[in-house]
């Protein structure tokens, strides 16, 4: 292996070849639940070091483990116990290449964070809706190989609709060059959509061409206290109907989701969190003018009122009071970690069908595992909610894990895959999950996947053991 690590140095220098030293940053996963040992860390400058490094792994027949933030929280990002697995680092490709204001569209590096992409757009007049708790320091690479959602899905789409083309090192150190920023290209099949969601196991993301929009005149902030979660589906269609696309944010947060925001985070002011059985956080952007977004909100809240799915409700008076209200919903996994270890779900459910699983998965817990609780929220107006289980209170959160994480599991997917659901939404499939997808996803789908790592990955060295299961 040493004379692997010496090519490695050859090509992207020995300072950004890691061996030694406390290398947590790149071997740890987010949650602090798993952690890897890594060959080496490896830090390639450009796209055709990344290139000459996967050619030289390719040859030695060592895994990469492609890495950009390490915010993933499905263990997809982290070496194996091996010690056999070089980390890919794409955290010093972060130039942005080109902002195009005539096309809409800004190339960048697949290691630039996405809150540097979202600045670099504002500069400009423009907007780039991709939102996520982890702006500040998850990387676009990142955020494309697991296609993240976030909060403006519902106007935006996920990270594959904001995507105008990619350039990608291939398993076999080749670079696909498809950066054109072209909106309609029908020249065959549409490999950019292959690699957006992979997780890193087909190809390894080096740089992208994004969407651009235009800024709104005005984007307002509402909070609505709710006596249920089919009231919260009632008040989604009616904010649909009144706002249209002027709809860009629509949040569901449970009453002890935010109770555990009001324990931890005192200095959170937390709204109606006594009162209501839920809260929904809406945001509405508008190209005219301010007084008509807030008319428009204004109008729509009455109507809530009136027709009983909105109890109570609050508009930002300015961007301040909307941003607290935001760090508040965003407040909830930190909350979370405080009140102890949990088991984290990323699911999706038709929203029709959201009031009746949760009312019935409530039950199921509750009636299968004494004193559970549920930490539940998330991004309604797209289907997706975190549903999540909290030891009972005074318990022993690790003893809880040990004991009642599979049991758990298996009693929430075997419920959204009875509503017609996905186990994952929007944080992909990873290690964590690799092992569970086959119950879940149908034989000729798993098998059209594996064909297609078969032909692009054939010596599996590109995040092995992430999505798919490695073949026994």
């Amino acid at each position: 292996m040493n004379g692997l690590l010496d090519q490695l140095a050859a090509i992207v220098g020995a300072n950004n070849v890691l061996n030694q030293g406390d290398l947590s940053a790149w071997e740890l996963d987010w949650r602090k639940r798993s952690r890897g040992k890594a060959l080496a860390v490896v830090r390639p400058g450009s796209t055709a070091e990344v290139a000459a490094v996967v050619q030289a792994c390719a040859a030695a027949g060592t895994p990469l483990v492609p890495q950009g933030g390490n915010t993933g929280l499905v263990v997809g990002g982290i070496p194996d116990p091996s010690g056999t697995q070089v980390v890919l680092s794409l955290q010093r490709m972060a130039r942005v290449r080109e902002l195009d204001a005539a096309n809409l569209a800004i190339t960048v590096e697949a290691g630039c964070v996405l809150q540097t992409v979202q600045e670099k757009a504002r500069e400009a007049g423009l907007l780039f809706p991709l939102s996520l708790a982890a702006e500040g320091s998850c990387s676009i690479g990142g955020n494309l190989a697991t296609n993240a959602g976030g909060t403006q899905v519902l106007r935006y789409g996920n990270a594959r609709e904001l995507c105008l083309g990619l350039e990608v090192v291939t398993a076999r150190g080749e670079v696909l060059e498809g950066l054109s920023g072209l909106r309609k290209d029908n020249t065959g099949y549409d490999l950019r959509d292959l690699f957006i969601g992979s997780e890193g196991t087909l190809g390894i993301i080096t740089a992208a061409t994004l969407k651009l929009f235009p800024q709104p005149a005005a984007t307002l902030t509402a909070w609505a206290a709710v006596p249920s979660m089919e009231a919260a589906v009632q008040l989604l269609s009616l904010a649909r109907r009144r706002l249209g696309a002027g709809l860009t944010g629509f949040e569901v947060m449970g009453q002890f989701a935010l109770s555990l925001v009001a324990r931890h985070f005192p200095q959170l002011r937390v709204p109606f969190v006594e009162e209501s059985p839920y809260g929904v956080l809406l945001e509405n952007a508008d190209h005219e003018s301010e007084a008509h977004a807030r008319a428009g909100f204004e109008a729509l809240l009455e109507a809530a009122l009136e027709e009983g799915c909105a109890t109570d409700a609050v508009v930002a008076e300015n961007i301040a009071q909307a941003r607290t209200l935001w760090h508040v919903r965003e407040s909830i996994p930190l909350a979370q970690a405080e009140e102890g270890l949990n088991i984290k779900h990323d699911i999706s459910v038709p929203i029709s069908r959201i009031p009746d699983f949760c009312a019935e998965t409530d039950a199921l817990l509750a009636r299968e595992i004494a004193g559970v609780r549920l930490v539940n929220f998330g991004h309604l107006g797209d289907g997706n909610l975190h549903y999540n289980v909290q030891a009972p209170q005074g318990g022993d959160a690790a003893a809880f894990l040990r004991e009642q994480e599979h049991r758990v599991n298996t009693l929430v997917y075997e419920q959204v895959r009875r509503f017609g659901g996905s186990i994952s939404a929007e944080h992909g499939i990873g290690s964590l999950k690799a092992g569970t997808l086959p119950q879940y996803k149908s034989p000729v789908a798993l098998g059209l996947m594996r064909a297609v790592k078969q032909a692009l990955d054939p010596q599996g060295i590109l995040n092995p053991a992430r999505v798919l299961e490695s073949p026994r």
